[in-house]
């Protein structure tokens, strides 16, 4: 843990010193960031532990029920909601991620680094508990996410192509127009009831899909994110208004509640760990 942890050190020093490089070559901005174009290639990993935090991390998001046991309630992945394991613009990209923290975060109303919205996933989207910061398997996932924002400036701003987030219609979803969709277009995949298929296509409501805090329970996520890589045989093919009724049809159902008085504890570690 004590060669991640040094290891993790030298990417941010790497990725600072890549970025200061490009900024003075006058490039950054001009053209797709390396992570933009080259996404996650394993054969360009690092050599050694930093490479296998890396492909740790990757391996967590992209199968997340089966690395990340007794920490998730919902039978989701982390892919689920980070298309290609957080490479697809608008649909969750992480690309540039580790390079907008720390930043405020609204909810908490504080500054909060990487780690932090990363238990927020553990303990909204999946409804389960968040992993010790120090962990090999959080270690691991800002690896990766560092990996993947390789190239984009320190404290940089969201980048506008990757915001899903539409302007949503006036009037409240239609959801009996929803409903119409979801049969249509969602039903095949997320079933008739819900609750998906396991493996394959995540609980859209019921016991195991998110809780009623996660980002997918705002009705202006959701409906971005179905409008932009719904459904996944054809994305992009329903209007905003179609997938704004969906979404709100989606989300009149019910789902399990955030525990919000929940204590989350880090274990103690000795001064020599360090």
């Amino acid at each position: 843990m004590r060669t991640q942890g040094l290891s993790f050190v030298a990417l941010l020093i790497a990725a600072a010193a890549f970025a200061a490089a490009a900024a003075h070559a006058g490039d950054i901005g001009a053209s797709p960031s390396p992570a933009a174009s080259a996404a996650y290639d394993p054969a360009a990993l690092p050599a050694g532990d930093l490479g296998d935090s890396i492909k740790l991390g990757r391996d967590i998001v992209m199968n997340t029920q089966q690395t990340m046991k007794g920490y998730v309630r919902a039978k989701l992945e982390c892919a689920s909601c980070h298309l290609d394991g957080g490479t697809v613009a608008k649909g969750g990209s992480f690309i540039g991620t580790a390079s907008y923290f720390p930043q405020y975060n609204r909810r908490s109303n504080r500054i909060i680094a990487l780690q932090d919205r990363l238990a927020e996933c553990f303990l909204y989207s999946m409804n389960g508990r968040a992993p010790n910061y120090a962990s090999k398997e959080m270690v691991g996932l800002v690896s990766y996410i560092a990996w993947l924002s390789r190239g984009t400036p320190l404290l940089s701003t969201p980048s506008p192509a990757n915001r899903f987030i539409e302007p949503l219609p006036s009037a409240s979803p239609d959801l009996a127009h929803g409903a119409t969709i979801y049969k249509q277009q969602c039903s095949l995949c997320h079933q008739a009831s819900g609750a998906g298929v396991a493996g394959a296509f995540p609980p859209l409501w019921g016991d195991t899909s998110f809780n009623n805090g996660a980002g997918m329970a705002h009705i202006d996520r959701m409906t971005g994110f179905v409008m932009h890589n719904m459904p996944k045989n054809a994305p992009g093919s329903l209007s905003l208004q179609e997938s704004y009724d969906v979404s709100g049809y989606v989300l009149s159902h019910g789902r399990p509640a955030f525990a919000g008085k929940t204590l989350v504890e880090n274990s103690p570690l000795p001064a020599d760990y360090y």
